[in-house]
């Protein structure tokens, strides 16, 4: 593994401090030659900025994608399980260094190109494009939201204010806003229908101004859905409203980052260094269900063998010669090193927008369609991103009886979960099938797949076999990031009125706002 260091810039002096980056179209220059101020830019530089801004927002060079979802949220959603020995994160520590990193790295490395271009584009801005600055705030929300998603509160509405001493907003003040900014983009971008703004330099959809109409949508659904049993009246109003407005449908309205010489696909840049293999929930529900994506997930041991281990072995469990990589499934060869050039990373699917129809139909909001009818859907198309083409095969998954299956592994885990695929008769099974569907085409998306966990308490994942963080015991699971070094060291006063508004301490038990019992 290999740690990177950054320099901790305080959040509110990005906009003030020298920012040079590159695009992925690798002609994005340095922006500030004064040090002190923005200079002049030119559509041409706003449209690199916003490439930028878009490789950088999925935490794209290798490292600082590591630290922020490989090392965390890939192991609590149970995707993946540590085989590193040297790794504490699987057993529930929040190592710090790790985490500093990867906030140090947001706030000082992805989030300032897209500072760039919302600045130059406002109304009276340098450059201004009312239609490039509502995308630009669309993908504000796609980049804050997995950091809200880790510490709660979190510097936000304040970051480059130019001030040394920024106070953090809270997780609620955040998804408001979120939806806020969605709906007026999404307002402006009606005005645009038809039309292809920025061209190549948007590296998901072209500049295809109607896809981003329904990413946005989609993504106030998915807003809406992880808040709604905290405020569940708002969030009925505001997914009915997102899904009549239009979401993803077809898979060809996907939503995947392109990938170039310059901007590799980050999970296939650490694959190689063997940290993670399959988990065993992975394990037990894909062989379970039969489900034909197990060879686009996961490569066999051998065969057709697939094997994975549990989250949270002990030094000397991993020590043992069948947890070893070589014992066990690592990702398929999509995933790994020599395609990282070539297979683009996700974002957003239709599957999800189903799956979130669903458990919003079973919520009793109006979805344009029966849970049972959306969930069906959510399936198959999943099935269908993958390759899964043949009717009779989805159909027959989709009618699947079989249940999640126990493993030979060291613990001799039981099955994951006792519901099968088939749609069940109770409201709570359906629940947690929509949930556990749903976790399986976000595959390999740790951020939201972990998001959903939290809040939903589905898919059942299997308990932690040791925790070595003594707040969150065996049984219970970790809830959020805590504050890091960093930011207490430079922005103390800051970081206080942060945890002023977690609702409980700076600790990893503490749950966010949207995380209700």
């Amino acid at each position: 593994m290999k740690i990177f260091k950054k320099l901790v810039i305080p959040v509110g002096m990005l906009l003030t401090a020298s920012v040079g980056f590159y695009a992925c179209t690798d002609k994005f220059e340095t922006l500030n030659t004064d040090k002190t101020k923005l200079t002049s830019i030119d559509k041409s530089a706003v449209g690199n900025a916003f490439a930028a801004a878009q490789w950088r927002g999925v935490f794209g060079d290798r490292g600082p994608f590591q630290l922020m979802e490989s090392l965390f949220a890939d192991l609590h959603a149970q995707y993946y399980a540590n085989v590193a020995i040297n790794f504490p994160s699987d057993r529930n520590v929040m190592v710090g260094n790790w985490l500093n990193g990867a906030w140090n790295n947001f706030y000082g490395q992805q989030i300032p190109p897209l500072l760039v271009v919302l600045d130059a584009t406002k109304p009276g801005g340098q450059a201004e494009d009312a239609a490039i600055f509502a995308m630009a705030s669309i993908w504000k929300v796609q980049m804050y939201l997995p950091m809200t998603d880790y510490w709660g509160a979190i510097p936000y509405s304040k970051v480059g204010s130019g001030e040394k001493v920024v106070e953090y907003d809270s997780q609620e003040f955040i998804y408001k806003d979120f939806l806020a900014t969605l709906k007026a983009a999404v307002t402006e971008l009606q005005k645009s229908k038809g039309k292809t703004i920025l061209g190549n330099n948007d590296q998901m959809y072209g500049g295809n101004v109607d896809r981003w109409i329904k990413f946005a949508n989609t993504m106030r659904l998915r807003l809406a859905i992880r808040m709604s049993k905290v405020d569940p009246a708002l969030a009925k109003t505001e997914a009915e409203a997102a899904v009549a407005a239009g979401t993803l449908e077809t898979n060809a309205d996907d939503a995947f980052i392109k990938v170039t010489a310059n901007s590799p696909n980050p999970l296939g840049g650490i694959t190689a260094w063997n940290e993670f293999r399959m988990s065993a929930a992975m394990e037990s529900t894909l062989k379970g269900y039969k489900d034909p994506r197990i060879s686009k997930f996961f490569s066999p041991v051998s065969g057709d063998t697939y094997k994975g281990l549990r989250n949270g072995y002990s030094q000397v469990q991993l020590g043992l010669p069948e947890n070893a990589p070589g014992a066990n499934s690592n990702v398929a060869p999509a995933f790994q090193d020599a395609a990282r050039f070539t297979q683009p990373w996700g974002i957003m699917f239709a599957s999800e927008a189903h799956f979130l129809r669903a458990e919003g139909a079973l919520n009793g909001w109006s979805m344009g369609g029966t849970a049972k009818d959306l969930y069906e859907k959510g399936i198959a198309l999943s099935m269908t991103q993958w390759g899964i083409t043949d009717a009779a095969a989805i159909a027959a998954y989709t009618a699947g009886t079989s249940t999640p299956v126990a493993l030979n592994d060291v613990v001799k885990s039981p099955g994951m979960t006792d519901i099968p695929v088939k749609w069940e008769a109770t409201a709570a099974k359906q629940r947690e099938q929509i949930l556990t569907q749903k976790w399986l085409a976000l595959f390999p998306y740790g951020f939201e797949a972990w998001a959903e966990y939290r809040r939903s308490g589905f898919p059942k994942l299997y308990p932690r076999v040791n925790s070595d963080d003594p707040d969150v015991p065996v049984g219970s699971i970790v809830r959020r990031a805590p504050f890091v070094a960093g930011e207490i060291s430079t922005n103390k006063a800051g970081v206080d009125s942060g945890v002023s508004k977690l609702g409980g301490a700076d600790k990893s038990i503490t749950r966010l706002w949207w995380d209700k019992p």
